[in-house]
């Protein structure tokens, strides 16, 4: 079952076309690497599809509901980790996720289970009533991954998930995005090429704000000598300069 499906996405800021057209879907159980270098019109997708940003063109579905005619509802059923996620720095990782819960109407013995969900699959447990501002980079990005997956949406939207986490930390939320990829329709934007391999299937591949790639992430491997996705990333985006 398709739970997101993006089709004709456009956006032109004062005299730069940053997205053209963008079109892609993701179904149920489908972890989908959406790649692109810098200024590639990668992140204007995402916040469009998310909310941040109104489309000039085209619309997005998330759960069957578009984001331009059932906003509040497509929203609802989204959940999104903007790169750098801001967070309240003065308050415990508890209450803010608390005061998050609450914003979903997740509300009493609902809202702490949700808070106690969160709290054990982002491995938070021993740092719930410290402040935010006392944690480590890590840690924030924990907690930043907590809210977003708080209300326990059928789609994710995680831009760098894995940004500040050590490597047992990193195999962590692997694992968990896994187990969450079996009802959930995820996408994941990265610059890290190991994260891909690791955890997405299928690339979208996005250059110029145009959609140049989609495909597993084996074919796209697969097109060059070395097999490796990024140097197919670097054929399809170098425009010509040098290796």
């Amino acid at each position: 079952m398709q739970l997101l499906n993006v089709d004709q996405l456009t956006k032109t800021f004062p005299r730069v076309p940053a997205v053209r057209g963008v079109s892609f879907s993701v179904s149920e159980g489908e972890v989908v690497a959406v790649l692109g270098p810098n200024g590639a019109g990668k992140s204007t997708t995402l916040r469009m599809i998310a909310g941040y940003l109104e489309p000039d063109s085209g619309d997005a579905e998330i759960a069957g509901f578009s984001i331009r005619r059932e906003a509040m509802r497509a929203r609802s059923r989204l959940g999104y980790l903007p790169e750098g996620a801001p967070l309240y720095l003065d308050l415990t990782p508890h209450a803010f996720l608390a005061f998050i819960a609450r914003l979903h109407g997740l509300h009493g013995p609902a809202g702490r289970s949700a808070v106690e969900r969160v709290e054990a699959d982002a491995r938070l447990s021993g740092v719930m009533d410290r402040t935010i501002e006392t944690l480590s980079k890590g840690y924030r990005r924990r907690v930043a991954i907590a809210a977003a997956i708080l209300h326990d949406p059928p789609v994710l939207v995680l831009d760098e998930p894995t940004d500040g986490l050590d490597p047992n930390q990193k195999v962590a939320m692997r694992a968990l995005i896994r187990r969450m990829a079996e009802r959930k329709a995820i996408v994941i934007s990265t610059h890290q090429f190991d994260e891909v391999e690791a955890m997405c299937p299928r690339v979208v591949l996005i250059h110029r704000g145009s959609v140049v790639a989609d495909e597993t992430s084996a074919a796209l491997a697969g097109r060059t000598l070395s097999g490796r996705i990024a140097d197919a990333f670097h054929a399809l985006t170098a425009d010509g300069e040098a290796a």
